[in-house]
């Protein structure tokens, strides 16, 4: 791949591609065109300082500084799916409870059968996949919670008055919850290969990699990443319900 090489007035260029978005959003007054020229602007500075810090890293090689980068990943993750709950009485904790929990136990299945090794070659853009569908997930998770609590308030009050306690009586809204959150992921599994074509895949492949290997490869990511959102959206979610009660088990929200 030494002909993959973007001059800066192909990149000046691309910029038309952002125009496209903000033209959309201004022609359908959504209101987007400043959100969206702020994202490219974050994700310029952020690519560029990231992209020295792992080099960096990389070239370091050290065990606790690849440990500081999953959690600085990790915990950027938690940040902005915490952000992404409509409820007003949202806790920052219980999104990072959840991509703690799902992130490390995945990465530690992966260390232990020796997929991977603790290299930060390996661990930080695994965890990176990991923490970035965990958040998706969690994301879901939160909002398909506070519909569902708008949705059926009626059948929770009904349940509580019936003598049920919380989480018997919140069970249909977090199975629904869940579910919602698990599907993105369950659906990309379903069509990987024939409509997403895996980037680390094709990636392995052009490299010079044993395709069989780098098929074996795509699969164990699958793999890790039914894992780890399911794991991020069941934690998230049996956390996040209780932000919805008050200390005397009463809705409140």
């Amino acid at each position: 791949m030494s002909d993959l090489n973007v001059s800066n007035l192909s990149l000046v260029l691309a910029f038309a591609l952002v125009l496209v978005s903000i033209a959309i959003s201004s022609k359908e007054k959504l209101g987007l065109a400043k959100d969206t020229l702020i994202s490219v602007a974050r994700a310029i500075v952020q690519l560029i300082a990231v992209g020295y810090v792992l080099k960096f890293i990389l070239h370091v090689d050290n065990i606790l500084l690849t440990f500081l980068a999953t959690l600085v990943i990790i915990f950027n993750a938690s940040w902005n799916a915490s952000k992404r709950d409509p409820n007003p009485k949202r806790k920052l904790w219980n999104s990072i409870v959840a991509l703690l929990v799902g992130t490390y136990t995945t990465l530690g299945l992966l260390l232990v059968t020796g997929t991977i090794k603790w290299t930060p070659v390996q661990i930080i853009p695994i965890t990176g996949m990991i923490a970035g569908n965990e958040m998706v997930a969690c994301g879901l998770c939160y909002r398909a919670l506070n519909n569902s609590f708008h949705d059926l308030q009626q059948q929770v009050l009904e349940r509580l008055a019936l003598g049920a306690d919380v989480k018997t009586a919140c069970l249909p809204i977090l199975r629904r919850s869940i579910k919602t959150a698990m599907q993105p992921t369950i659906d990309s599994a379903k069509t990987v290969g024939l409509v997403n074509l895996p980037g680390m895949m094709s990636g392995l492949i052009f490299a010079g990699v044993n395709p069989i290997n780098a098929i074996k490869y795509q699969i164990i990511i699958t793999f890790m990443l039914l894992s780890a959102t399911s794991l991020g959206a069941v934690i998230s979610c049996y956390l996040a319900y209780r932000n919805y009660f008050n200390d005397r088990k009463q809705l409140d929200f």
